[in-house]
């Protein structure tokens, strides 16, 4: 037995008397403001002396802001696992991920039968709380299919739909004195938690080696457990009295070995004295830090994140994994990690990467971008994951998922500059900015991610007002393949400043941002539902509007094919940027007559309340294929086309954006989004298998079409990249790839072929 290398930490473990309960809760603020990790609460409530823990909990979390919660421990038979499930992930996201599961197998059978619950023998509560893990893990697995169904003798569950899905991973720790309750720890458990005092039979030592051997037994990794122990003989006094009855450096001496020699990494203290708590958070807990941190500075111990052989044994055999730099290894997400359900997936198609790295800030980025161009496997860079063509995930490969990277801020507010990371989303960017009366125009769906979007072009509800997104772009900090961090805008790199604007995923990645926003309080938000059965002329009629309205009205219109009986559906979405009701409604009131109007709502809203976030966990669930394309007009021949398109059967939906305006009031070189005299995108999606239908239908459109908007578009046909950038663009971007990605490392997102040498 000895060091497991865990992050070690220190707490509380508080009496919940009801007598004072303001001081009790006062002592976890102050367990908080010490600097300590975690706050515990005995858990008896047959004992009418004690605040019920549970509600306690739920104030204590309300009342901290980063400390950790927990039972010590709960008392099982009186809290189901069903319900208890539901009420820990409840609190677990209403902390955001500061809840932690201590569990008991029960005790004090005489207030247990008391309150109503079944006596148990000592086999018979170890058995329950086996059952009663995997009810606990079976509910907060949202990704299994069907409801969970348990036919456990103590705890049978014939059929409960599973989640909520905590915040984070939520952590079991078990009360375990007695060899059964050991090993079911070493088998199930996360972590064990005795007290120090109670440890006799066995001892410390034989404990532990019985959580070891259980863990090998069960396939896992004994550092899989954390080691965790209350203490409460206790005292802080200026002359050695005993163990832990001392001055702070003898608590070190003392502690020091408990960790290096028999692996405990969790401290909790149970007495009820502020000045100890202090002392632990201010005095012992640094010290102690600090001596370990040293002893393991050798590098012997394996202080790295703790996986399973089960989870170690689904790696892939194409990645170098222990080449993974140091700081990226807590950053970084495996296939048998239990959170790869969560990061694995974008959006719209599903994926298996072989890892999926996420960093915090530019210098992990660097590192990311260092060890992936060393794997000869796929590379792909995810900011939100939204994308359509599904490029921000792979199979195999290396994600380097940039969603931690999500924070915006203000630069100065007289001349609207702002400044975004990559992961954050544009509903959150747009809440963020409201306060300041700014926005900036980014797409129709608050999910979406800055990252992709920003560097590529950014056709939202202001863009006849105020243009694409990448137009207000006018500086952006990026890592290029040889691990430089450059900062780019017109006086730094000014070619890769111009071609981050329309293609950037072709040349780093991206970790931060500088747009100029613009000045936007409430919108005026409308939404016509029309019977499309006539779709060329309500098609006509929509963009000759659209080309005649002002430019403060932006407007998307999707088609639906006709379903069961019912006819061609057509939803009109209206933004006009700016407060004047009355102009809105001029602006608007023409659209009524485009056909056939079935529903129709207009209000005045702020800007954020359209792009809301839904936060939803991706998984892959969209698996279109796209086409795109751009028109200067809805002629009567492209309109004929399309009703075509959406009568055939073929085609899920199909989606006109407007552009036009603003957009076009940029020169086609100024950026390396070429397209700046077309009035609308186009997108038609269908399913994979019904592919070939689509191109058949779409090669009638493109006759039709100018160019493309490369983010809706799924085709990796290379002859692509002349529709998405048109000579001389596209020999730009190929010279300027030689520069800075000379090897093509970067080659996912419509990869752009480095220009060859001059002869």
């Amino acid at each position: 037995m000895s060091d497991y290398g865990h992050e070690l930490r220190f707490g509380s473990f508080l009496t919940p008397s009801v007598h004072d309960p303001d001081q009790v809760v006062a002592l976890a603020e102050l367990t908080e403001a010490a600097g300590l990790d975690l706050v515990t609460f005995q858990d008896h409530p047959y004992n009418a002396e004690f605040l019920d823990t549970w509600t306690l909990l739920s104030w204590v979390a309300a009342r901290t802001q980063r400390l950790r919660i927990s039972g010590n421990v709960l008392s099982l038979p009186l809290r189901p696992p069903a319900v208890l499930a539901r009420a820990a992930a409840s609190l677990d996201r209403l902390s955001h991920g500061r809840f932690e599961l201590g569990l008991g197998a029960g005790a004090f059978w005489d207030g247990i039968e008391g309150m109503g619950a079944r006596r148990l023998t000592a086999g018979q509560g170890v058995a329950a709380l086996r059952e009663a893990i995997d009810v606990l893990r079976g509910v907060w697995d949202d990704t299994a299919e069907g409801p969970l169904r348990s036919d456990g003798e103590y705890y049978p569950v014939p059929g409960m739909q599973r989640g909520p899905k905590p915040a984070h991973d939520i952590d079991i720790w078990l009360g375990a004195y007695q060899p059964k309750m050991l090993a079911l720890t070493g088998q199930k458990a996360n972590g064990w938690l005795p007290t120090l005092e109670y440890l006799r039979s066995p001892d410390r030592v034989t404990a532990n080696r019985l959580i070891d051997e259980a863990a090998i037994a069960a396939g896992r990794e004994p550092r899989e457990i954390r080691r965790l122990l209350n203490l409460f003989t206790v005292d802080l006094s200026t002359r050695n009295r005993g163990f832990l009855q001392g001055p702070a450096e003898q608590w070190v001496d003392q502690l020091l070995p408990l960790v290096l020699e028999e692996g405990f990494s969790t401290f909790l203290i149970g007495r009820d004295d502020p000045r100890l708590i202090q002392a632990l958070g201010q005095e012992i807990a640094p010290a102690l830090r600090e001596a370990v941190a040293k002893e393991r500075a050798g590098g012997a111990v394996d202080a790295g994140p703790v996986r399973s052989t089960v989870a170690l044994a689904q790696r892939h055999p194409g990645l170098d994994y222990d080449a993974l730099p140091a700081s990226l290894t807590t950053r970084s997400v495996e296939p048998g990690d239990p959170e790869y359900e969560r990061v694995r997936h974008s959006y719209s198609w599903h994926g298996s990467p072989a890892l999926v790295i996420r960093p915090r800030n530019a210098a992990e980025v660097v590192d990311a971008v260092s060890y992936a161009r060393t794997q000869n496997v796929p590379l792909s860079v995810r900011s939100g994951g939204h994308g359509i063509s599904g490029r921000s995930t792979n199979d195999g490969g290396v994600v380097i998922d940039m969603s931690r990277m999500n924070r915006v801020k203000v630069l100065d507010r007289a001349t609207r500059r702002v400044r975004l990371e990559p992961g954050a989303r544009w509903g959150e960017v747009a809440q963020a900015l409201a306060p300041y009366g700014l926005a900036m125009s980014s797409g129709d769906y608050g999910d979406v991610g800055v990252g992709g979007l920003a560097t590529t072009a950014g056709v939202g509800y202001l863009a006849r007002k105020h243009g694409l997104t990448i137009d207000h772009v006018v500086a952006a900090e990026i890592v290029t393949v040889d691990g430089r961090l450059l900062r780019v805008d017109d006086a730094h790199h000014p070619d890769l400043f111009w071609a981050v604007r329309g293609a950037g995923g072709n040349f780093g990645v991206v970790t931060a941002l500088e747009l100029q926003a613009y000045e936007v309080d409430n919108v005026v938000y409308a939404q016509l539902v029309a019977d499309a059965t006539d779709t060329a002329a309500l098609l006509r009629r929509w963009g000759q509007l659209v080309e005649d309205a002002p430019r403060e009205l932006t407007s998307f219109l999707s088609l639906f094919p006709g379903r069961r009986g019912n006819p061609p559906a057509a939803q009109v979405t209206l933004v006009y940027a700016g407060d004047d009701v009355e102009a809105a409604q001029t602006a608007l009131s023409p659209f009524l007559e485009i056909g056939p109007i079935l529903d129709q709502q207009a209000q005045l809203v702020p800007y954020p309340a359209i792009v809301a976030p839904p936060g939803d966990q991706h998984r892959g669930q969209g698996l279109h294929d796209t086409r795109s394309g751009l028109l200067h007009h809805v002629t009567p021949q492209a309109a004929d086309l399309m009703e075509n398109m959406i009568h055939s059967g073929d085609v899920m939906i199909m989606q006109l954006r407007s552009v036009g305006g603003a957009v076009n009031d940029v020169a086609r070189d100024a950026t390396a989004y070429p397209h700046r005299e077309q009035n609308f995108s186009v997108l038609a999606a269908t399913v994979p298998d019904r592919r070939p239908h689509l191109d058949k239908l779409w090669a009638e459109l493109y006759a039709h079409l100018d160019g493309l908007y490369l983010s809706f578009e799924s085709d990796t046909d290379p002859a692509r990249l002349l529709d998405a950038w048109p000579e001389p663009t596209l020999g730009r971007l190929r010279a300027i790839k030689a520069t800075y990605d000379p090897d093509n490392v970067f080659n996912r997102n419509f990869p752009i072929p480095p220009a060859g040498p001059v002869a």
